[in-house]
């Protein structure tokens, strides 16, 4: 069996190639069976977030190439881009890899929380398509286990950080005080929700929130005391934005160059700030080219990340041993099941053979042949089928002068 992790991540890849191998929510049910048809995946789970898509597969035969090349396939693009721009691990690394994400150790931001509510969201969705079964179900259960000790017994979660909270730092290193600022929200998923209440702490002036359907963006806006309005209203209502930010799951931009371009001109070039968290982006990259507009992409936080991340290394070093020890434990485990259908099928094979020789027996008896003779050859019957094969193994290690196999078939056997 084989077990890989490939994926395509901040690390590896600019926004403008991973909002290439993104996947909607519409398009996972789709892919997974893709995935097992075409690629022979038993098991897989699909990660797709702003900073990563990762593809967790288990199954018999399974190639990295394979899955390099059904992900190419599958958005149109050539395989040797997402080769150049991919990273694959394998058995235990895989493992370790899939709990060092859950517990933020792979993120942008090191430690932040949002990527486990992603990560049970993936397998959730895997799950109910009925792509999970006994390995995986296992793994991930054990990688949300490890990420919540990490989280309770470490400082990891010191000071929150994630790029929710980045985007508001920059926010107010362009702006100082926030307080007279007012902020339009596009999108009202989690991460806007997130950016939200760090704005609302920073006692903003305004916030609106924009979103497709207006009872989730009244949910949302409920929560942190803003206004709602549609998508369609956002050309009008952009005027008053000084800070503009979207995470929105939209497969094309929301914002266009002429929306904002018109928008200045209203605010009579006053500058307006705009951070685009989505991938695929929600605002067209164009808008740098206008003055008084400032545009930021996910990648662009990088550098606010990095400093939020330095007081974070000593406890990702303890999150780091423990994740490490809990993979170990769970490749035990894989181990120890592969042992346990290694007796399973001895056991019917030599229960196959007991039953044969037992028939065989009986009928004799019930011929009316001589007891003991049967007897006598049932006991010679059973003891050659059962030594039948250690006896290959004894003399195939000889003929190669292999002593250590030798001598490991004598503790099998119980010799010493």
């Amino acid at each position: 069996m084989s077990l890989i992790a490939f994926g395509i991540n901040h690390k590896t890849a600019p926004v403008e190639i991973r909002e290439k191998v993104s996947f909607s929510t519409e398009q996972l049910i789709d892919a997974y069976q893709s995935l097992h048809t075409e690629v022979g995946c038993s098991e897989s789970v699909i990660l797709s977030t702003c900073n990563r898509t990762e593809i967790y597969t288990h199954g018999e035969n399974i190639s990295i190439a394979a899955i390099n090349q059904w992900l190419a396939r599958y958005h149109g693009l050539d395989e040797q881009e997402i080769q150049d721009s991919s990273y694959a691990h394998q058995e235990v690394d895989a493992v370790r890899h899939a709990m060092r994400v859950a517990c933020g150790l792979d993120s942008m931001v090191l430690g932040e929380p949002q990527i486990l509510g992603q990560l049970k969201q993936a397998y959730s969705s895997a799950r109910n398509t009925g792509h999970i079964e006994g390995h995986f179900e296992r793994l991930f259960q054990q990688s949300f286990a490890v990420a919540k000790r990490v989280r309770s017994e470490t400082d990891i979660g010191a000071n929150a950080v994630s790029v929710a909270y980045a985007a508001v730092q920059l926010a107010k290193h362009i702006f100082g005080s926030l307080e007279k600022s007012n902020v339009l929200l596009i999108g009202a998923g989690e991460t806007i929700e997130l950016v939200g209440r760090h704005l609302k702490e920073q006692n903003v002036a305004k916030m609106t929130v924009a979103n497709r359907t207006i009872s989730r963006g009244e949910q949302t806006a409920k929560l942190l005391g803003a206004n709602t309005i549609t998508l369609a209203q956002v050309p009008s209502q952009i005027i008053e934005a000084d800070i503009v930010i979207s995470s929105t799951a939209s497969q094309l931009p929301i914002l266009g160059k002429g929306v904002v371009e018109s928008a200045l001109k209203e605010r009579r070039h006053k500058p307006m700030l705009l951070v685009d968290l989505a991938v695929p982006r929600d605002i067209e990259a164009e808008v740098t080219e206008l003055n008084d507009a400032y545009l930021y992409s996910v990648d662009d936080l990088q550098q606010i990340v990095e400093k939020n991340v330095a007081g974070r290394q000593e406890a990702a070093e303890e999150a780091e041993i423990m994740a490490a020890h809990q993979a170990d434990i769970y490749m035990q485990w894989q181990r120890s099941k592969g042992s346990i259908d290694v007796l399973r099928e001895y056991r019917e094979q030599s229960d196959g053979v007991k039953v044969k020789l037992q028939e065989r027996a009986l009928n004799q008896l019930a011929d009316g042949q001589d007891p003991q003779q049967i007897i006598v050859e049932l006991a010679n019957k059973l003891t050659n089928s059962l030594i039948h094969s250690p006896t290959k193994a004894i003399k195939h290690a000889a003929q190669q002068a292999d002593t250590d196999t030798i001598e490991q078939i004598r503790q099998v056997l119980g010799l010493d």
